[in-house]
């Protein structure tokens, strides 16, 4: 039982690590001055299409994976 806590322990913290990382790196074009006049919808013709945003994808999971492990780390 200890090694499997121990295991999850370590994903626990490799999440922490790249789900910082991921949100740190993730950067909105609405914020800089250009997005104030419109600049960040120029990525498509009516505007930034959020959904298929993979970093935006990529924290969902990790927020999703970061949740569930530690509640399995609190319950074990």
């Amino acid at each position: 039982m200890a090694i499997f806590r121990n295991v999850l322990l370590a994903l626990f913290f490799l999440d922490c690590f790249a789900l910082t990382a991921l949100v740190l790196m993730h950067m909105s074009e609405h914020a800089t001055l250009g997005g104030a006049f419109g600049a960040g919808m120029s990525a498509t013709v009516f505007g930034r299409d959020v959904r298929k945003d993979p970093k935006k994808i990529a924290i969902g999971v990790l927020g999703g994976a970061f949740f569930v492990l530690g509640v399995l780390l609190v319950v074990l």
